[in-house]
């Protein structure tokens, strides 16, 4: 129950932010810009609106994961909040639980909002084209496939937003910051680390890339834009284990983030 009202506390903490709103609208103008974009080309208006909408979600969720995680266990920190927070039978657990679960729902609801923006678009695209149009399209407008990709970029920023949070326990938010977006890059390339012993001859050298591939996460799978676009199909057993390494991953860095936080000290 504690950790529901801290959850809640940080929803609507964050609702009274204005970051979070303005990389919403700025989004749903990406998408809808994405319309007038898609005119200018020559019959892939459809994968165009696709492609730019669901890499508007992945990015523009990416930065209310990053500044929102970051921002506010950063604030209750310095504007010494946490001291009232903590002084109630509210353990350091809870309380960072509680706030990663607040986060989740930020997201989410940030997330909703983008999605129901591009899905109008895709909606008036496909009210207003051609049958003829619509038989050079590789997948329908509305494609519930969509929803498959839309659900692992969820997955991807619930990591992200993991590891921001895990970064501000212990850091400064300038550094979390840096920190978390480098991850961020380094996981969609982290793939190529489990092959770097084949390019180099030193044992050292593969053994770090070995360990950095473990500890690093792992977020190419969470990307099928591509497929969802051009109409392929993603395997279910995909989804399941990229959502399986999702729960494993949050779950390491949460217990990370809560140990670091535990021994704290805030005097």
């Amino acid at each position: 129950m504690t950790i529901v009202l801290i959850a809640i506390a940080t929803f609507r903490e964050s609702v009274r932010d204005r970051v979070p709103y303005s990389i919403v609208m700025f989004a749903v103008v990406m998408m809808a810009a994405s319309y007038l974009i898609s005119q200018l080309t020559a019959g892939q208006d459809l994968k165009v609106i696709k492609d730019l909408g669901l890499a508007s979600l992945q990015v523009f969720g990416l930065l209310i994961a990053v500044f929102i995680g970051i921002g506010l266990v950063s604030k209750e920190v310095e504007k010494k909040s946490v001291f009232s927070v903590l002084a109630k039978p509210v353990l350091r657990t809870q309380f960072v639980l509680g706030k990663y679960a607040g986060l989740l729902l930020t997201l989410l609801v940030n997330l909703t909002v983008m999605v129901v923006a591009l899905i109008a678009v895709l909606f008036w695209m496909d009210a207003t084209a051609s049958v003829t149009t619509k038989a050079g399209w590789p997948a329908p407008a509305v494609d519930p496939r969509m929803l498959v990709a839309i659900l692992l970029i969820y997955a991807e920023l619930a990591v992200v937003t993991a590891i921001a949070l895990f970064f501000s326990t212990f850091s400064s938010p300038l550094l979390s910051t840096l920190l978390t977006l480098g991850l961020w890059v380094a996981g969609h390339f982290n793939g190529d680390l489990r092959q770097f012993e084949n390019v180099v001859d030193v044992a050292a050298v593969a053994w770090v890339a070995r360990v950095l591939y473990y500890l690093l996460p792992n977020l190419a799978p969470f990307d099928v834009k591509a497929e969802v676009v051009y109409g392929v199909a993603v395997a279910p057993s995909h989804v399941v284990y990229t959502l399986l390494y999702a729960t494993a991953y949050i779950s390491a860095v949460l217990v990370a983030a809560v140990a670091i936080f535990r021994r704290r000290d805030f005097k």
